[in-house]
């Protein structure tokens, strides 16, 4: 896993087309922006538990 720190403000590029913006931080939730074309599917991690385990059920 890479870990890295960013400020408010700063950013973050993934694959030239992906930007991760941090947008505020308050106690222990941080606020990020997402750019990324309609292509690119994003999920929090619990929704995309949720959807794994519902495609695993549906088979």
């Amino acid at each position: 896993m890479l870990i890295l720190t960013r400020c408010v403000g700063e950013a973050l590029i993934i694959n030239d087309n992906v930007c991760v913006t941090i947008l505020g931080v308050k106690g222990n939730q941080v606020r990020v922006g997402i750019k990324a074309p309609k292509n690119v599917v994003i999920h929090r991690e619990e929704v995309y538990r949720k959807i794994k385990i519902q495609k695993i059920k549906s088979l």
